[in-house]
Formats: C-alpha cells, sequence, structure tokens
C-alpha cells in the first residue's frame, strides 16, 4: 500500500468562498502498483523526444495539464485543478474586494451556469440572474469548459468589458455586455422594517467576518421590542462551514443538530448548537435559486427546528463539500470529499430546499415576510402550526 500524505494546507468548503486552513493527513486505501502511473512518464519522454517542434514544450504546463485531466476525469462540477495564477486570483477573491462582474458560477448538467450574481454588483444590474447558463464568453462558447478557465475569461480589469451570451430560466438568450469595476462585498446588512417593529438582516455570503457582523448588526436592535426577525439569505452563494454553524446558533436553540456531514476519511460527524442568545421571535427566512451551500445549511437548521419558516422559492441544491489543498509549487486542488445533510437528515445536494411560502412572481418576498410576522405576533419560536 502506498501512503501519500496529502497537503500541509486544507480549506473547508460550502461554496465558492474557501476560507478554513487546516491540516490534514489522509492515507491512500487503494492499492496502485508503483509502475501505474509510468506511461504518463513515457508519453511526456515521447514528446520530448519525437515532437516536430521542440520549442512549443512547456514542462510546467504539460504537468499541470496532465493533474488537470486527473480532475476532470472525477466528473465533479466542484472538483478542479488550480494553477499559481488562478489560485491566487481565487484567494483575492476571498478578501471581499476583487475586480469582476460579481457573478458566482458552477458546472450544472455539462454547461456553465450562475449560482447567482452578488447583490448589487455589475452581473445583477446587469440582469444575470440565478440558474442563467452561459453559452459564450466573448464569442467563444463556454462547451467543455472548466470553471477556473470561465472564471479567468470573465474576471479583468476594472472599466474593461466582457460579453456573455446568456440562456435564462425560460429559454430566451440574450447577449449582455458587462463593464468590470472593482467590487467590495459586504457580508451582513441590516436596518428596520415593517413600520420599525421588524429587524431585517442580509447575509450576502459566509465569510469569515459573518458572525462578527451579524453579532454587530443584533446589538444595534433593541430585541425585546421586536415583533420579529426576517433573515434574508438570498443570492448568498455560500462559505464556510464554520460560519454556517455559528450562524445558526444565533436562531437555534441549544442541544440539536444543525447540520451533519459524511465523508469518506472523516465519516459521519455531527455539529451541535451551544444555544441562541437572542429572544425566539418569530423569524422569517428568504430564499431563492441563488441560496447556495452554506446559506442552504443555516436556513434548514432554522426551518428542521422549527425556528421560523422560509419563504421564497427553491434554493440552490449544493449539498457537497469542498477541500482546497495547496501545492508546493502555488497550484492547489480543490477536492469534493463529503456530503451535508439536514438536522432532519435530508440530502440537499441537487434537491434544495423548498420554501414553505412560496412567492409569486412580482411579488415581495420582504412584504409576504413582514405579513406572516405580523400574524404571530407575541409569539415565540417554535410554536405549534408556525408554518401556517
Amino acid at each position: 500500500m502506498i501512503k501519500r500524505s496529502i497537503m500541509k494546507k486544507a480549506l473547508v468548503v460550502l461554496g465558492p468562498i474557501i476560507i478554513l486552513v487546516i491540516t490534514l493527513g489522509v492515507n491512500g486505501n487503494q492499492t496502485i502498483d508503483s509502475g501505474f502511473f509510468s506511461p504518463l512518464f513515457e508519453v511526456y519522454q515521447y514528446i520530448q523526444d519525437y515532437f516536430y517542434n521542440p520549442e512549443q514544450i512547456n514542462d510546467q504546463e504539460a504537468l499541470y495539464g496532465a493533474m488537470r485531466g486527473m480532475v476532470e476525469q472525477l466528473d465533479d462540477p466542484y472538483s478542479e485543478f488550480l494553477n499559481p495564477e488562478d489560485y491566487q486570483h481565487w484567494e483575492q477573491s476571498l478578501e471581499g474586494k476583487f475586480s469582476g462582474v460579481g457573478i458566482e458560477i458552477t458546472i450544472k448538467d455539462e454547461t456553465l451556469t450562475v449560482i447567482t450574481p452578488l447583490v448589487g454588483t455589475p452581473a445583477e444590474q446587469a440582469g444575470v440572474c440565478a440558474g442563467d447558463q452561459i453559452l459564450e464568453i466573448d464569442g467563444e462558447p463556454t462547451e467543455g469548459i472548466t470553471l477556473s478557465t470561465a472564471a479567468r475569461k470573465i474576471r479583468g480589469e476594472a472599466g474593461t468589458s466582457v460579453s456573455l451570451l446568456i440562456q435564462h430560466k425560460d429559454g430566451t438568450q440574450e447577449e449582455i455586455e458587462i463593464v468590470r469595476k472593482i467590487i467590495v462585498v459586504k457580508s451582513v446588512t441590516s436596518e428596520l422594517v415593517g413600520e420599525g417593529r421588524i429587524a431585517y438582516i442580509r447575509i450576502s455570503r459566509f465569510d469569515s467576518d459573518a458572525t462578527i457582523n451579524l453579532d454587530t448588526a443584533l446589538s444595534e436592535f433593541n430585541l425585546e421590542n421586536l415583533d420579529g426577525m426576517i433573515l434574508d439569505l438570498r443570492n448568498n452563494p455560500g462559505g464556510l462551514l464554520k460560519e454556517a454553524i455559528s450562524v445558526s446558533k444565533r436562531f437555534v436553540d441549544q442541544n440539536v443538530i444543525i447540520v451533519s456531514t459524511r465523508g469518506r476519511v472523516a465519516g459521519k460527524e455531527q455539529f451541535w448548537s451551544t444555544g441562541n442568545l437572542i429572544p425566539n421571535l418569530p423569524l422569517a427566512v428568504l430564499i431563492n435559486g441563488g441560496t447556495a451551500s452554506a446559506a442552504e445549511i443555516t436556513a434548514a437548521a432554522i426551518r428542521d427546528h422549527e425556528m421560523g419558516i422560509l419563504i421564497g422559492e427553491c434554493s440552490f441544491g449544493k449539498g457537497l463539500i469542498q477541500r482546497v489543498f495547496k501545492l508546493p509549487d502555488g497550484s492547489a486542488l480543490k477536492l469534493t470529499t463529503g456530503e451535508y445533510f439536514t438536522p432532519l437528515g435530508q440530502a440537499v445536494n441537487k434537491v434544495g430546499l423548498s420554501p414553505d411560502i412560496s412567492i409569486d412572481q412580482g411579488e415581495d418576498p420582504i412584504e409576504a415576510a413582514i405579513t406572516w410576522i405580523n400574524s404571530h405576533v407575541g409569539a415565540r419560536m417554535p410554536i405549534a402550526l408556525g408554518k401556517s
């Protein structure tokens, strides 16, 4: 058996945002003959010896191509190899300030698909929606494209533009030209709505400051005098597992499961709530097709424990966990390592979360949430028939 020490750093991922650094050692559980990969070296040697134009041979790119191929054969849209440049750009995007158009993308049904446009970004303002398919980038078809290649083509210097041929959910196609700009993502925003009696909090992504920013927002409200709360997770593409858990703890009572995970190495793990520190006010959680990953964990924890209801439309359905392993030369491997399940044991991947109250097109979900909260003034969650 070959013993493999895999990376010095790894990141636990529940979405496009990936920050948690851990140490991981893994022993391979498959026996592979030491000569198994020798044909790969033979191919490389044949290229070195016989290719007619040796100036075109790039040893580094040959290695990256082989590594990229190993990952692509997994046929997993969330696993990919990142060369040093792609990994550097990806890390910069985690800092909450980057140049681009502001969309989170994935490969769904072998098609480049928008998970969500980030709130207030050029992509959202141009009309790009969650679930849109990107058929072309600057006139080049995206068929067979990798996520890292697509991201590289879409991002760019502020002030420059990119043209996207979009196919919307209704089947209509539209060519949209978007001017890139410096995007600053604020993870949490808040205000009072419903005549000042309801706290509205929007979490745009679960980055490393999400819980801190949430606590700051909560501290600015006089919670004892409120009728209820709205937690807006629409167009939230996800983020860190630890942040999804800690945010959920603010709304879910103690000694209950927030989320369960199942992985090949770690096996089954359960993450429990230590108890919320705020009143169990009537809580409405807003979701849509751009609510994904870590955002789905928090929404599901609140729903399954009847601490609130879900209002809007079915969520995206990303129930897989990735880890990012940084390699010594600055490149990295992003690899799906597990799946997560709601407190009631329901799978989320490719299924999503169904809302308790569906919103018709043109209806304001915030107004629907205010109406529901006003019908439950004075109640404390969980309540009987809390979804009515």
